[in-house]
């Protein structure tokens, strides 16, 4: 069992604006893993991609990128055609930073049925993939889930593209799900529903995860939240990981409290884990 926990960005504890100073800030914390945000983080991402690679492997920080998050491979051909640049450019980037996953938004239903929807955004991940193939690209792809009805990505539709695609993997946002399907994750065995769904798609016990607290309402995520100010336990995922001795899950804060949060998960997991 490897459990690796980590930040959406660089920790708010860092100084500047600096993913160097953002890994060194994380090794001290004792965390492992970093999500690169290319709306906050770009500039350094480019200018010091051998540095922040090296010094990533050199502290043992496991590095992901999180691709611009206004995507829409739904929509019509100028719009994806944007997206699609920026996702390749994406790619670039972590591919450069050694990062193992760039995760992407997928768009918005708009005036499509779901289907269409589905078929389409199948068709651009695709093509997403066989650019990457093309041009030596080896990261995954990430697809995360949207915690919002009118926005394309339901657990089932995330797992409807990675069976098709290979080299897509589903990014496990817990709160984005528990949002969008009412607020479903209440116990331990709801979250082992959510890791027996995905492992029978990927065939792997290989977990990205995001983990916060968040507020929703029919079926829509309103705001993310504090773990501790949440109905959404932590303790129950983290008594369910600990039941699998086989399962390799990468934990990343997500919450507004990013570090905090972050090490409040790595505790409550140490906790459970001498029970």
């Amino acid at each position: 069992m490897d459990i690796r926990f980590g930040l959406a960005g660089i920790p708010l504890s860092t100084n500047k604006d600096s993913i160097i100073e953002g890994l060194e800030n994380i090794n001290k914390l004792d965390l492992n893993a970093l999500e690169i945000q290319l709306i906050r983080d770009i500039g350094e991402s480019l200018e010091n991609a051998e540095k922040v690679k090296s010094l990533a492997k050199k502290l043992d920080i496991d590095l992901y990128v999180h691709a611009p998050y206004y995507t829409n491979l739904a929509g019509e051909p100028d719009e994806v055609g944007k997206s699609m640049e920026n996702l390749k450019w994406a790619g670039k980037v972590a591919q450069e930073l050694g990062a193992g996953t760039v995760c992407i938004n997928l768009g918005v239903y708009g005036e499509n049925t779901k289907q269409d929807a589905l078929d389409r955004v199948l068709e651009n991940v695709k093509n997403l993939k066989e650019w990457y193939d093309e041009n030596g690209i080896t990261v995954k792809i990430g697809l995360e889930p949207s915690g919002n009805q009118k926005v394309f990505g339901s657990l089932d539709e995330i797992l409807a593209i990675c069976e098709k695609v290979p080299g897509t993997v589903p990014i496990l946002n817990f709160a984005n799900i528990h949002a969008r399907e009412n607020g479903r994750l209440k116990t331990k065995q709801d979250f082992q529903d959510i890791f027996d769904r995905t492992s029978e798609v990927t065939k792997s016990d290989t977990f990205y995860t995001q983990f916060s607290g968040v507020d929703h309402e029919n079926g829509n995520k309103l705001i993310v939240r504090p773990i501790e100010k949440s109905e959404l336990q932590f303790e129950h995922l983290g008594k369910c990981i600990l039941e699998h001795e086989d399962y390799n899950v990468t934990i990343i804060s997500s919450s507004p409290l990013l570090e905090h949060d972050a090490e409040h998960m790595k505790d409550v997991v140490n906790r459970l884990s001498k029970k």
